[in-house]
């Protein structure tokens, strides 16, 4: 029983109890307020019974609306998957029809193929055996026409065949000559416009300056009396000097000059060197003579196998033997028309290197082959023969490799090219000894050599005039128009050139131009 009931009761109960007389008056009260209390509570529940009923009536009456909204929902989610599917259906169903057509189109064009294939077919069979009938009738009209031909020239079949084989291979050999001939031009203008560019762009890419070396050594003096005293007493000093350097020693009336001569040009440079030396010290005697000429040859072994070096070192040439780096640096006292040999070489190696690098050949070999192609000449004074052989035998006895060998003994084009490092090492040593400003010549050798070209020119029948120009370089022949045509006038400037390689001694190349031109003269009155 709860509080708020327990309260209202004793209440009661205690109001009975004063009205009422004694213990059963409490009695009466408390039962009072127990059926009080018991009709309270059944009223409580009934009334809680009532609303739970409501509560209950209204959560149905929830659900079934929810049910009903979820159900409709459901419905409309169906049916709009159905409309879907029926419009994915309906698609499909159009694609089939669209497909069934084009099968149907197909269908026809193949069955029309197939007519026309064996519409063909059938021509073919025909055509073929048209064809086949006049094979036939062409084969036997065939053996008639050789029937006839054999019996009209007495050549049985064999001898036919043969003989029209020949006659065709005669016109083949005709036709693959005038090909070959055509190529062979197209090849040589090719090869001709590419070295021409090769050679350019060498010269361009290696552009030294030249500086052509003196022929003669010449000492200056301080004093005409000091010619005294290099003479010596009765000529004693002179001839120790002499005989000590080899040499021939020249004192003239030229002031303030002594002039060294001799063919040796390592020997010349001792001499030039030890007599300037005994000038500057002024004792100048016998002994003292050969002291200093000592010295300075070993100076100038030094100095020789210093400049040997140095020109291996340039090229970027390595593994030389001592004795050929020795004979390199002689080159330095070397010279060749005026030109130093050694500068000479070097300028052939990088040549010979920038050309072969160009033509796709090892560079380094070509660089070697220019560098040691004039060698012989250092040791060309001490041996017989030419430089190219004593170069050649030089360079096989100090193991360097058969290009190189061949290369130095074959510069000059005397013998043919085995290796076509020969080939640019001759190339390179053309263009070094032919660039203007290379080469120098004396005076009087250049005038003689001048007159021998125009007079050698004037020598050929139609020549007028001949000029020699360019140095030398090149020769201008004009010819009468009247003696000669167009074919003398080549055969004149073949003539000179020829004559040219026969009888005269010249670096490079000389050009000759014959120049033929018909003038016709007329006066108005």
């Amino acid at each position: 029983m709860s509080i708020s009931l327990i309260f209202p009761c004793l209440i009661i109960a205690i109001t009975a109890t004063e009205g009422v007389f004694g213990l059963s008056g409490v009695i009466t009260g408390v039962i009072i307020a127990l059926i009080l209390t018991n009709t309270l509570q059944k009223k409580n529940r009934a009334t809680k019974l009532k609303e739970h009923e409501l509560e209950a009536k209204q959560i149905i009456s929830e659900a079934k609306i929810a049910a009903k909204e979820a159900e409709i929902q459901y419905k409309s989610e169906a049916e709009k998957e159905l409309r879907q599917s029926r419009e994915h259906l309906r698609e499909q169903e159009d694609q089939l029809n669209v497909q069934e057509n084009q099968i149907s189109q197909r269908e026809d064009s193949l069955r029309k193929q197939e007519k026309m294939v064996q519409a063909n077919q059938q021509r073919l069979t025909d055509k073929l055996l048209v064809a086949e009938q006049r094979q036939k009738e062409l084969d036997r009209q065939l053996e008639k026409h050789c029937s006839s031909l054999m019996e009209l020239t007495s050549l049985t079949k064999a001898e036919a065949t043969t003989r029209l084989l020949e006659l065709l291979e005669d016109e083949l050999e005709q036709e693959m000559g005038a090909v070959i001939l055509k190529h062979e031009k197209s090849l040589q203008e090719v090869c001709q416009e590419k070295s021409r560019e090769m050679l350019i762009m060498t010269m361009q890419r290696y552009a030294s300056t030249h500086t052509a070396d003196s022929t003669t050594s010449t000492i200056d003096i301080p004093s005409d009396e000091m010619k005294g005293r290099i003479i010596g007493r009765e000529g004693r000093n002179i001839r120790a000097f002499e005989k000590a350097t080899g040499v021939d020693v020249i004192i003239d009336d030229t002031p303030g000059v002594v002039i060294v001569s001799s063919f040796d040009p390592v020997r010349r440079e001792i001499a030039r060197r030890s007599l300037s030396d005994l000038i500057t010290d002024g004792r100048i005697h016998p002994s003292r003579i050969e002291e200093v000429v000592q010295e300075t040859e070993k100076t100038i072994e030094k100095f020789i196998i210093k400049k040997g070096e140095e020109a291996a070192m340039e090229v970027n040439v390595t593994g030389l033997h001592e004795r050929i780096i020795y004979m390199l640096g002689r080159l330095h006292f070397r010279t060749s028309y005026s030109q130093n040999v050694l500068r000479h070489s070097i300028e052939v190696a990088f040549m010979a290197g920038m050309l072969a690098e160009m033509v796709g050949l090892d560079a380094d070999i070509g660089r070697r082959a220019g560098l040691l192609h004039d060698i012989g000449k250092a040791a060309d004074h001490e041996l017989e023969g030419g430089h190219p052989q004593i170069g050649a035998d030089l360079l096989k006895r100090h193991g360097e490799s058969p290009e190189v060998v061949h290369a130095a003994f074959g510069h000059h084009d005397e013998i043919v090219s085995e290796y076509p490092y020969t080939v640019l090492t001759a190339t390179g040593d053309a263009c070094s000894a032919s660039r203007p400003g290379a080469r120098r010549e004396s005076l009087d050798r250049y005038i003689k050599r001048m007159e021998e070209l125009e007079s050698i020119a004037r020598e050929h029948n139609g020549v007028q005039q001949a000029y020699a120009i360019q140095a030398g370089r090149e020769l201008r022949v004009i010819i009468s128009s009247e003696k000669a045509d167009d074919a003398s006038a080549a055969k004149v400037a073949r003539g000179i050139a020829k004559q040219f390689e026969e009888q005269l001694t010249y670096p490079g190349e000389i050009k000759v131009t014959v120049i033929r031109e018909s003038r016709f003269t007329e006066f108005a009155r």
